[in-house]
């Protein structure tokens, strides 16, 4: 009778699942046009789906909306405004701090205010540079307020970083704090900004910054006012009505030429989008406690800590610490804890770290978990083993699940909210509802069942993915849909059994993952290649046990250059420190005879990650000389960094 009982149940699900998808496959305008009626919209579209001047598949165009409304005023308005909607913990500065709706309304109309004090109005880019502080959303959500475009740069990035960004995204301010803190360490981020300030031709008309204690920084008279002050002096500012489709932010994501992108998000389709996946893949709703143990810079931080979860009424956690040693390993079970999290959602990095200091998870024991009822990951490939100790130890579905920078949300997963599907290793189920997934040869064609290719999306894109880059529509365009006629590909590739399950092998450009960021190796192999020693270079991506994967960098000298070789490791490691940030993780760069390379030219990138992770590889017919790939493999043997 139970295992009846069960059967049933798995069948319902399965069948609830399959009943939205196929109607969000067949009939997406109905289908959408539900999901919308859940939020609250000033002016209700009429158009659910259209296209744009550039002929883009636009989501909810003529509705009006404000999505700083959405994410606080109605809940205000609701009766939740003395529920909990942001709880800030910091143990790197042993700090707490719990905002009300209410409470977090009044900062977020406050700061708006000192925003238009400085003359930002619709339309103008904001870029936020700040640790995990909640004056970062509070930023992020008065530009919502004022229909202003946020674009905020994770505070480990350096300054040509920051500086490519503000020159991209011209913004009319920039908002900073003094500080971030990294563990242990004070990093003083005015001087990265001054830096970059000074790189980059645009100039913000002032720069906002968020003193802190622990390193107060000095203001320069003319451009720079001081978070408190201003804020001292301000009026709180109303929400300001957007079409569905203007911009509510942009995210620079690597690009394979180096050059980052700037990912747009609109308004409309980004407000339906998180609050159907909140329900959908995390079964989560207002009331809720919900923590995305990331960072505002990247996208998880902006779906999953900011928006999905006000724009849902629930409550967000934000941490500013490390899953070790802020202070143990013990750390994310302490908030889980102390907050009652019921969903907690890391990169798998993260749990690969606990482990690796609790290999027995014993730091689990001394706190109450009983409201946490899933874990979610995300960010990178979920690796048996972890999933295995996770589930093992804190007896708790880990649902795995795949997304990216340019959709915003899940484009597959096991769907809580439809009941919990049965897990196949490896693989993160089944696409969403809304993302029309195939895998396509490499002449855009179907590949049978079980076959691996070229993981593609059927247009239309559900709400919440990107309509556009930045100042670059043609490069959207041929990054995304000129490959194959009718589809957005994502850069990723894989296959789809025979029970529909997704299995995504990795990506198919130069793209790498270090714990959960896409850095481009392309942009690594730029600045490397600076270094005046240095003719030539690849830089590809390692498998790493705790990261995922690290760069590694291989080095072709210029003829009758004699350096050190670990002077030259270290002057290359220092320049991508400087260049893009400790984010990189670079670590490793050697000395080669030559870089194997097709006839006509091309390095041989699969090849040498073949050789570098001890992987089984093919001599391609096409390269030039064979016998470079010994050497290779002799090198990297002898210094120990074959895997």
């Amino acid at each position: 009778m139970v295992g009846s009982r069960i059967l049933n149940e798995y069948l319902e699900v399965s069948m609830m699942y399959e009943t939205d998808y196929r109607e969000a496959r067949d009939n997406p305008k109905a289908f959408w046009s539900a999901q919308a009626e859940k939020i609250a919209w000033f002016k209700k579209p009429e158009t659910v789906l259209s296209q744009d001047e550039n002929g883009i598949d636009r989501w909810f165009a003529d509705g009006e909306l404000n999505t700083s409304f959405l994410a606080l005023d109605s809940h205000v308005l609701n009766g939740r405004g003395d529920q909990a909607a942001l709880i800030y913990d910091s143990p790197v500065t042993n700090s707490k701090r719990s905002y009300t709706f209410r409470e977090l309304t009044e900062e977020v109309a406050l700061f708006a205010g000192v925003l238009a004090d400085q003359g930002v109005v619709k339309g103008d880019r904001v870029v936020i540079y700040m640790p995990m502080v909640p004056e970062a959303a509070i930023a992020m959500l008065a530009c919502a307020r004022l229909g202003a475009v946020h674009s905020v740069v994770f505070g480990g990035f350096a300054p040509n970083e920051l500086a490519v960004r503000i020159e991209d995204a011209s913004p009319k301010v920039l908002v900073t704090a003094s500080c971030g803190i990294e563990i242990d360490r004070v990093i003083p981020y005015k001087p990265i900004v001054n830096d970059a300030l000074a790189m980059a031709s645009h100039k913000p008309v002032s720069c906002i910054v968020l003193q802190r204690e622990q390193h107060p920084c000095e203001l320069t008279a003319g451009i720079d006012l001081d978070w408190s002050e201003a804020m001292s002096s301000a009026s709180p500012a109303d929400c300001v009505p957007v079409l569905a489709t203007d911009p509510l932010y942009v995210l620079y994501t690597s690009g394979t030429t180096g050059k980052p992108k700037g990912v747009v998000r609109d308004n409309g389709g980004h407000a339906v989008a998180m609050r159907y996946s909140m329900d959908s893949v995390y079964s989560i709703g207002p009331g809720d406690v919900f923590w995305a143990a990331s960072d505002v810079g990247w996208v998880v931080g902006h779906s999953y800590i900011v928006y999905a979860p006000l724009i849902t009424g629930c409550t967000t956690v934000f941490y500013e610490g490390k899953p070790v040693k802020t202070p143990d390993a013990g750390a994310f079970w302490r908030v889980c804890s102390e907050y009652k999290v019921k969903a907690l959602f890391a990169a798998p990095t993260a749990f690969r770290a606990v482990r690796k200091e609790d290999p027995e998870c014993a730091l689990a024991g001394q706190y109450d978990l009983t409201a946490l009822t899933t874990i979610f990951m995300a960010g990178e490939r979920l690796d048996p083993p972890t999933y295995d100790w996770v589930v093992g130890h804190l007896k708790r579905p880990v649902v795995d699940h795949w997304w990216q920078t340019e959709t915003g949300w899940a484009i597959a997963g096991n769907h809580v909210g439809y009941g919990l599907a049965e897990t196949k290793p490896g693989s993160v189920t089944r696409p969403s509802p809304g993302f029309n997934v195939e895998i396509l040869d490499g002449h855009g064609k179907p590949v049978p069942v079980g076959e691996q290719g070229s993981i593609a999306i059927r247009l239309p894109m559900p709400p919440g993915c990107l309509p556009t880059i930045w100042n670059n529509h043609d490069r959207f365009v041929d990054g995304y849909l000129r490959t194959f006629d009718g589809y957005s590909v994502s850069g990723d590739g894989g296959y789809i059994d025979e029970d529909g399950y997704l299995f995504v092998q990795g990506r198919t450009d130069d793209i790498i993952n270090v714990a959960g960021h896409r850095l481009s190796t392309g942009e690594m192999e730029e600045v490397v290649a600076g270094h005046e020693a240095i003719a030539e270079c690849a830089v590809i991506g390692q498998a790493s046990d705790l990261k995922g994967e690290e760069p590694l960098g291989l080095l072709l000298l210029k003829d009758g250059v004699t350096i050190d070789e670990a002077t030259l490791e270290s002057e290359v490691i220092q320049r991508v420190r400087e260049n893009i940030g400790a984010v990189a993780s670079f670590r490793h760069a050697v000395v080669v005879q030559r870089l194997p390379k097709t006839r006509s030219g091309k390095i041989l990138r699969k090849v040498l990650r073949n050789i570098a992770n001890s992987e089984e590889y093919q001599t391609p017919s096409t390269i030039d000389d064979p016998a470079c790939l010994v050497e290779i493999e002799d090198v990297l043997s002898k210094k120990g960094l074959r895997k």
